[in-house]
Parts: C-alpha cells; sequence; structure tokens
C-alpha cells in the first residue's frame, strides 16, 4: 500500500518516497520521490502519463499536469536521486555514473502507477537529459517478457531530448576521449564552464520570466557537470546512436531552431538555448517503433516553458498525438522524418 503525503505545489498534489538504500557512487542514502496530481474528487482513471525532468531540473510544471488530467490522464511525476525533492545534504546534484542506476525507481514509478490505475496503461513524457535516460530504460523494458506493451507502457513523448553533445564533430570526438579517461580516474571532477544565465532569466519569474520554482533546486545557471556523469551521458548516447527499440510509438517535440548566446537577446525567447535541434532530429529515428518529430517555431528548450503561442502549438501536437494513439483516427499517421507521414 503506497502511502502519500502532501506535495509542496499545494492543492491536488501529493508525493511519496522510495528509499534506494546506499548510493552506488558513495553519496550516502539516496531516495527518488513520486510526485502525483489528483485533484480532490476525482477517481482514478485506467490511464497515465509518468513525467521525468532533465538536468538542473525537477518537477514544478503544473499547467503540464493538469493539461494531462483535463485529456483524461492521472499524473504522476519522478524527482531522480539526487535531484529536486530526493536530494539529500551533501549529494552532488544528479550525480550518477551509469544511467542504467536510474532503472529502480523508474521500475518502481511504474509498478506504483498501474498499481492506482488498476492494470491500465502508461504513457511516458521526459524532458531534455529525461529524454535520454527514458529512451534507454524503455529498451531494457522492452527486451524483458512481454516487452513494453506487457509492462503497460502506451507511447513516449520526448521533449527536447539530448540525443548528442553539441559542437562539431571534431571537437565531440575528442572531447568524449577525454570525457571518457578522466570520468573513470575522476568520476567527481567538474568541468570548468562559463557562468551563463540566459535560460534561466527567459524562464523565472523574478528575472522576467513567467515561471515559479525553486532556485536551489533549479538554479539560473545550472548545477555543475561532472566527468562521471557526463561520461554516463556520451556513453548512453551511443547506445541510442547504434539503434534503440522502446517497442511503442514515439513523439519527438522540439525548437524550429537553436540560438547560443552568451547575453540576452530577444532571440533567447523564441529557440532553444541548450541543445542543437538539427540533432535532435537526426538521431530520433534511433528510437525504433513509429517516431512522430515536430519542430515548433518560436519554442524554447522546454516547449511547455515557451511563450503563449508555441507553448499552446505543443499542446496542441501533442492532443491530437493522443488521439491518434488511442486510436480515434483523427489523425492521419504519425511521422517517421519531418514532414512525412508514415
Amino acid at each position: 500500500m503506497t502511502t502519500w503525503a502532501p506535495d509542496l505545489l499545494g492543492d491536488g498534489y501529493e508525493q511519496t518516497t522510495l528509499a534506494l538504500g546506499e548510493d552506488p557512487d558513495g553519496e550516502g542514502e539516496i531516495v527518488a520521490t513520486l510526485v502525483r496530481y489528483q485533484p480532490a474528487g476525482s477517481a482514478p482513471r485506467r490511464k497515465a502519463v509518468l513525467y521525468v525532468h532533465g538536468f538542473t531540473d525537477y518537477f514544478f510544471q503544473k499547467h503540464v499536469a493538469e493539461h494531462f488530467h483535463e485529456q483524461g490522464y492521472d499524473f504522476f511525476a519522478l524527482d531522480l536521486r539526487k535531484c529536486g525533492r530526493s536530494r539529500r545534504p551533501g549529494q552532488t546534484p544528479h550525480f550518477v555514473t551509469d544511467l542504467a542506476l536510474y532503472d529502480r525507481e523508474l521500475d518502481w514509478a511504474l509498478e506504483t502507477i498501474r498499481d492506482q490505475v488498476q492494470g491500465g496503461s502508461v504513457l511516458l513524457t521526459a524532458h531534455s537529459t529525461g529524454g535520454l535516460i527514458l529512451p534507454l530504460w524503455l529498451d531494457r523494458v522492452n527486451r524483458r517478457p512481454g516487452g513494453s506493451a506487457g509492462a503497460g507502457v502506451s507511447g513516449l513523448i520526448l521533449n527536447s531530448p539530448w540525443f548528442d553533445l553539441q559542437g562539431p564533430w571534431y571537437v565531440r570526438n575528442v572531447g568524449t576521449v577525454a570525457i571518457r579517461t578522466i570520468g573513470r580516474v575522476k568520476s567527481d571532477l567538474q568541468l570548468k564552464q562559463p557562468p551563463i544565465d540566459v535560460y534561466g532569466r527567459t524562464l523565472h519569474r523574478d528575472h522576467g520570466g513567467e515561471w515559479d520554482y525553486d532556485l536551489e533546486w533549479k538554479p539560473l545557471r545550472g548545477f555543475g557537470v561532472t566527468f562521471g556523469w557526463l561520461r554516463a551521458i556520451r556513453r548512453g548516447q551511443a547506445v541510442l546512436h547504434r539503434g534503440l527499440d522502446v517497442g511503442v510509438p514515439s513523439l519527438i517535440l522540439r525548437s524550429k531552431a537553436t540560438h547560443y548566446s552568451m547575453r540576452y537577446t530577444e532571440k533567447s525567447e523564441s529557440a532553444d538555448l541548450v541543445l542543437d535541434v538539427r540533432q535532435i532530429a537526426r538521431w530520433s529515428g534511433c528510437l525504433g517503433d513509429r517516431t512522430t518529430i515536430v519542430p515548433v517555431e518560436g519554442a524554447r528548450h522546454d516547449v511547455f516553458l515557451s511563450r503563449e503561442l508555441p507553448r499552446k502549438e505543443a499542446f496542441d501536437e501533442v492532443d491530437q498525438w493522443l488521439a491518434w494513439l488511442a486510436g480515434t483516427g483523427t489523425v492521419a499517421g504519425p511521422v517517421g522524418t519531418e514532414g512525412q507521414r508514415a
């Protein structure tokens, strides 16, 4: 029997915690936290959404939960170990040396959700780094008896997934060799990075943005990146590039443009400031099964935190795809490549 307690997001939001024991990466006792949105008077449904955040992130996007609830889904979000609600004093934010370690909390979250929906289906959705973690896990789930469908997974929605390291090919190649070498022997060593806060300023309410969230859990300049964590990312991306089979249809949302800048301009409000959107387009076909790729004009890195018009377009795309997924026939087939229907 899962015990739920009130969550910091307020009315309708609750959380439960899983003790994961001693951290394999040596930072003490670790936990994972599952948040659910269940407004007063609402009964459990037969389908649900599980959301997984990205790096320098945690779940705070109430409007996302409430949108999916309006579409008939119970909504759940997972704060991974050492992230957001799950980080404990002395722990390095988001630090993990193998992305497969997240399987424990993902398996638990899926089992907990399926208990609530009485064996119904679960739609998976994730942002940025979560958009790499989830497909890798789902590929492993799909290799178990019964596959992804047998595990109750109905589909996958990825919001600007981190499928490759940014930068020119020669920098990525040479850089990856250095990352692997240093990450193996000095996993907790942090990379030197310029203090850029442009993306954070486009989001947070106190700095000109629209959204309110905890700057201790999602600082404007982001958390420091360790070589051990980045090594795990590059290993995961290499597995993705060789091809996965997630076993379910996927929807990939991304901005139509990338804009890297150390200074804020108006362009900062309507482009992906973090990832190269061409890389997302290139590698999305590696998920396996049917894939729909939608570039959203004017979207930010987190398309669901974009300005009103691109945000509405992103949710409209989600709703159309969900209608297709449900077999209503209201949408033509999902696309295999951008601009082409499969």
